[in-house]
């Protein structure tokens, strides 16, 4: 395996086009389907899935995608710590989340690592949530930014709460119900409904996006893959959704919690026997952001 092959591999599972990526390589496609080919054999398996207008991903392809970041990040760090000699030594602590929302509430931990901890170099992994997961539990991460209920319990696996966070119905602008402080189940039976497919979501939110789809019409029902796109489709319009707060306010979007629903417990995970030294610096920072 060589910088070459990784290099080729990313840049075709990023675009999903051998022409495009051969393009940004500066390389010719032939090049780059050898480089593939290579690969795919030397890890005897199948990394795409090829027809004559479609490039995807196989399963193995997503999980090595994030191996094969890692491995050529982790490459260009130590390249460039010795071309310029430096004498500062990075300490770097590998974040997963698997959302915007995640991203904004740790923004606020990373600003007050800045002059709290030395030579501090976040490594963020924004993923979707079964790789993020596996990732998680194989090591590669430090520490992993979550809903407590998405953790399955292990011994070694310890949660830190950070915050807890209302269940709402998210409403576009000028939304009449937008006046009310919080919302019923029963007020969104008469509305449209955007219901989102993903791992991601809490059951809570899924129980409730089924009872809620029982009483209304299938095509008042606009399902999503994701939380960002069900966020779009709930801003253009198509209906509500319901979905944990967010801690964006700039959205564009109301978001009114659920009256008789619980707050969700979210926070950090990580391994009680983690060898990183800056995972105890980094976990007091945090709390302190998050007042605790």
């Amino acid at each position: 395996m060589n910088t070459q092959q990784l290099e080729s591999f990313i840049q075709v599972a990023e675009n999903l086009n051998f022409a495009h990526a051969a393009a940004l390589l500066n390389v010719t496609q032939s090049a780059v389907s050898r480089q593939i080919h290579a690969l795919e054999e030397e890890l005897d398996t199948k990394l795409f899935y090829r027809t004559t207008r479609t490039v995807t991903l196989t399963p193995e392809g997503i999980i090595f995608l994030e191996h094969a970041k890692q491995i050529l990040g982790q490459l260009q760090i130590a390249t460039a710590r010795i071309q310029h000699r430096s004498n500062l030594t990075a300490r770097i602590l590998r974040i997963g989340c698997e959302s915007q929302a995640d991203l904004l509430f740790l923004s606020e931990i990373l600003e007050n690592c800045r002059p709290c901890i030395h030579a501090f170099h976040p490594f963020l992994k924004v993923i979707p949530h079964r790789a993020l997961m596996t990732l998680f539990y194989q090591g590669e991460l430090d520490v992993l930014f979550v809903f407590r209920e998405h953790l399955p319990i292990k011994n070694e696996i310890l949660f830190t709460e950070l915050r807890q966070v209302p269940l709402c119905c998210v409403l576009p602008q000028n939304h009449p119900y937008g006046e009310k402080e919080s919302i019923r189940v029963e007020d969104l039976f008469t509305e449209s409904l955007v219901a989102c497919n993903s791992y991601t979501i809490p059951a809570q939110a899924v129980e409730l996006q089924n009872l809620v789809a029982q009483h209304i019409t299938p095509e008042n029902i606009y399902v999503s893959e994701n939380p960002q796109v069900a966020l779009a489709l709930v801003r253009a319009g198509y209906g509500c959704c319901i979905l944990p707060q967010s801690p964006d306010t700039r959205d564009g979007l109301l978001y009114r919690p659920l009256q008789g629903t619980q707050l969700l417990p979210y926070g950090m995970s990580y391994n009680r026997s983690s060898s990183n030294g800056l995972l105890k610096e980094f976990l007091a920072v945090a709390r302190q952001a998050a007042q605790i």
